[in-house]
């Protein structure tokens, strides 16, 4: 018996079949410090509503034992799915285009879930394929202490008590809603849309229109049109998408940003566009509604996710299917706050 000769283009055939036989190679993670880091909380994430019920009801043993006898099952995808879902499938393309840049998007899960209850999360994260590796389960502190030294630049929870304490500490955040309908997103763009004034801008000019009025606001906007609006928010993506433009791909960028404001075009909107401009930020579309809804348009745009400070123009996006985040932030909180102290009391 003659055993068959191995030669090296064998060798290559056999090292390419085992290679294929093994688990694929997930990317690095990049530095924080290079990074623009989203803080997502699990309830944002994933869908957790039967889970907090028993939490509520039961406490919080009872919540734990189910987590554990049911670790192997995965969560339904939450509000934040899709975002970040999207952020990953920009990342994807980043790395092709700069293999060595740390200049992308990073995803760390943000709970104040007990540790025995990251099996579940990981199961899921990886059920998804989702490429996250950094995690923070506080075991029920808030994590809010932690956001700064994970060098987060945007914090989602479905917990505006906690949104609240992550503004106060100065970082972004937004409490995001599920919409009441199911509308498709897009998968090979990431599409963010912002209201101005009190998200991106301060709401130095809605305290203008809170004490004087409309009148008093488009004169205050046409006689400070040349002075930039101070800088609440930063366009998440902004830094990305040049990374795309220096490429020559500004048309095929897979990143697209919208303003979507009540502001009136010719009576304030030069401020608001000569503002983006003195940051050094583009935004690919400006929509000024007037006062307009901006549920409909928002159906149309399809947005992974869109960013507002008042909660009428959330509800309004939830409507028709868009996925809405609040930013308790500005005038407008304190006039929220005011009006709901007026209701009358329920004694039901």
């Amino acid at each position: 018996y003659k055993p068959p000769s191995v030669g090296p283009a064998a060798w290559e055939e056999a090292k390419a079949f085992y290679d294929n036989l093994s688990p694929k190679k997930k990317p690095k993670s990049p530095k924080p410090q290079n990074a623009i880091t989203i803080a997502v909380s699990s309830r944002a994430l994933f869908r957790m509503e039967e889970e907090q019920k028993i939490y509520n009801e039961q406490g919080v043993e009872a919540y734990v034992k189910y987590q554990l006898d049911h670790e192997n099952e995965a969560f339904l995808p939450g509000a934040a799915f899709p975002f970040v879902k999207a952020l990953e499938a920009v990342n994807k393309q980043l790395r092709e285009l700069y293999p060595d840049s740390e200049e992308l998007f990073d995803i760390v899960l943000m709970t104040n879930h007990h540790a025995q209850v990251g099996v579940r999360l990981i199961n899921s994260i990886n059920h998804y394929n989702l490429f996250i590796e950094r995690f923070c389960m506080t075991g029920g502190n808030s994590p809010i202490d932690y956001l700064k030294a994970y060098h987060t630049n945007l914090y989602l929870s479905s917990d505006c008590e906690k949104v609240t304490d992550a503004i106060e500490e100065g970082i972004a955040a937004a409490t995001i809603f599920s919409p009441n309908r199911d509308v498709q997103v897009s998968d090979d763009q990431l599409r963010v849309a912002f209201d101005g004034d009190a998200v991106l801008f301060s709401d130095e000019s809605e305290q203008i229109v809170k004490a004087h009025g409309l009148d008093k606001f488009f004169e205050h906007e046409q006689t400070y049109e040349n002075k930039p609006l101070a800088q609440v928010w930063w366009i998440i993506s902004g830094k990305l998408q040049k990374k795309f433009y220096s490429k020559g791909l500004r048309l095929e960028c897979p990143i697209r940003t919208y303003l979507v404001t009540a502001r009136s075009a010719a009576s304030s909107g030069a401020r608001a566009l000569k503002t983006l401009r003195s940051w050094g930020l583009e935004t690919d579309e400006a929509l000024f509604l007037a006062g307009a809804p901006k549920g409909p348009l928002l159906e149309k745009i399809r947005p992974h996710i869109f960013f507002d400070d008042q909660m009428f123009h959330v509800e309004g996006a939830k409507e028709m299917g868009t996925i809405a985040a609040h930013v308790p932030y500005g005038v407008a909180q304190k006039h929220r706050r005011t009006a709901q102290g007026t209701k009358a009391p329920n004694n039901k």
